[in-house]
């Protein structure tokens, strides 16, 4: 395993959860992938929105944030299929999302999304964000699951403390 893997895997058992591995995640992230913007929504398949439980950027992209994603294209390919998602241009942002504007002024360019599978059931979305365009990849996007399926239990605490 390698070391940020590690790193992250480690953090799931230290006290402050789910804080403690988001955070983590953030700086491991940023060191493998690189990213401006760095968010993990949760889904809400009863709504049909996403809501920001994580954000490096909480200025412009705020904590419990929700946008509605479900019916969309991109919902339906995310959210409901469980199916990643690479944007390399800002019109590929543009056609997923509808605060690409907000994305755009930030300079932000491409996008790499993974949603956090677990039993079938899509609990959210890890979305990583960078200036510019194509600075992510197909082989960053395959390279990123294992990241995500590390943030699983921070998603299913949060989960089972709603319920």
């Amino acid at each position: 395993m390698s070391d940020l893997l590690n790193q992250l895997a480690l953090a799931a058992s230290k006290p402050g959860q789910p804080g403690v591995l988001f955070e983590t995640a953030d700086r491991v992230l940023q060191e493998r992938f690189g990213h401006k913007l760095f968010t993990l929504l949760a889904f809400h398949p009863e709504s049909g929105e996403v809501e920001r439980l994580y954000s490096s950027r909480p200025d412009a992209f705020p904590l419990q944030g929700r946008k509605m994603m479900g019916p969309t294209e991109w919902g339906a390919r995310v959210l409901h299929k469980g199916e990643a998602y690479l944007g390399r241009s800002v019109e590929d942002i543009r056609w997923a999302f509808p605060d690409h504007e907000l994305i755009a002024s930030l300079g932000l360019g491409c996008i790499l999304n993974r949603p956090l599978v677990w039993n079938g059931e899509v609990l959210g979305v890890l979305s990583l964000l960078q200036e510019g365009e194509g600075r992510y990849s197909e082989a960053d996007l395959e390279d990123a699951t294992p990241y995500t399926s590390l943030l699983l239990p921070g998603y299913l605490k949060l989960k089972f403390e709603a319920s």
